[in-house]
């Protein structure tokens, strides 16, 4: 099982979605993985910045020039990774922030997708802002997806961004959106964006990120709790874990019932949880594939 924790000593983000990837595809049939398409369209001239595991080496042999295989459909599927970066994804289990995990799990899936020949994004929300980069599935674009990654400095309180709608193209082709958050907000921001995406009828994952220390109300060593986005401040004693355990139990399910009425899937991972180990029991759930 690969602890997040070990994980968070691996600097190099494309060997830590490489070593996640293959550690939780260990064992699965070699056939759940998907290619570009299913049915030869054309040839057309390599450009920059194109995958080269779809060059014909025969067209070369023959011409002496480099030519990709396109399909009637190049992929199958478009993946929006959306991080949440607010400030309270600064939240830390001991070395580790939710940002941290949120990182890993983007960079796996981005991987991931990837490999299956999906086209790609990602989209960081902050402060109302939405930074993207659109779904490609080229191998180049997958390297600015792990450079703008490392970059997230996560600040401020959760906006919904007016021009949200931005997240799916309108096309034809299908889009998953992948949302990676701690889902905390102080009136309703993030319920209200996941009801306009909704709208939009594309198959939207929530992945629910919670520090263990939260799950477990862990804060032995302090008096009082500071809201990272806020700044204020509560004191914590033995009936405050108590009175906390059963509202965070409620809050949690009154999360999942809400996302399920929206037909979303919804995860809870906790911070502490192996990300192999996750993912495995995610994708088996969704028959081993996106």
């Amino acid at each position: 099982m690969l602890d997040p924790k070990v994980l968070a000593t691996i600097k190099n983000l494309p060997l830590l979605a490489k070593t996640v990837v293959d550690g939780f595809m260990n064992g699965f049939n070699k056939s759940t993985i998907k290619g570009p398409g299913l049915e030869f369209s054309q040839y057309r001239s390599y450009q920059p910045g194109d995958d080269l595991r779809w060059l014909d080496w025969r067209m070369f042999a023959r011409s002496d020039r480099y030519y990709i295989r396109e399909s009637e459909v190049e992929t199958s599927i478009a993946i929006k990774l959306v991080i949440d970066a607010s400030a309270s994804m600064n939240h830390r289990d001991g070395e580790l922030k939710k940002i941290d995990y949120a990182r890993f799990l983007a960079a796996s899936l981005a991987y991931l997708g990837n490999q299956q020949g999906d086209a790609v994004g990602l989209y960081i929300l902050q402060g109302g802002e939405l930074t993207a980069l659109a779904s490609r599935p080229d191998a180049q674009h997958l390297n600015r997806i792990y450079y703008q990654l490392q970059k997230i400095e996560p600040a401020g309180a959760f906006t919904q961004p007016s021009h949200y709608r931005e997240l799916f193209t309108g096309s034809a082709k299908r889009e998953l959106l992948i949302f990676i958050t701690d889902m905390y907000q102080s009136a309703d921001e993030i319920n209200k964006l996941l009801d306009g995406l909704a709208a939009l009828k594309h198959e939207i994952i929530v992945f629910h990120l919670m520090g263990q220390n939260e799950l477990d109300f862990d804060f032995k060593d302090y008096s009082q709790l500071e809201d990272l986005e806020t700044g204020e401040t509560v004191v914590i004693n033995t009936q405050t874990k108590k009175d906390y355990q059963q509202k965070l139990e409620n809050h949690i399910a009154g999360i999942r019932m809400q996302l399920l009425g929206k037909h979303m899937v919804y995860k809870m991972l906790s911070t502490a949880q192996p990300l192999d180990e996750a993912l495995r029991q995610f994708l088996v759930q969704r028959n081993k594939r996106f």
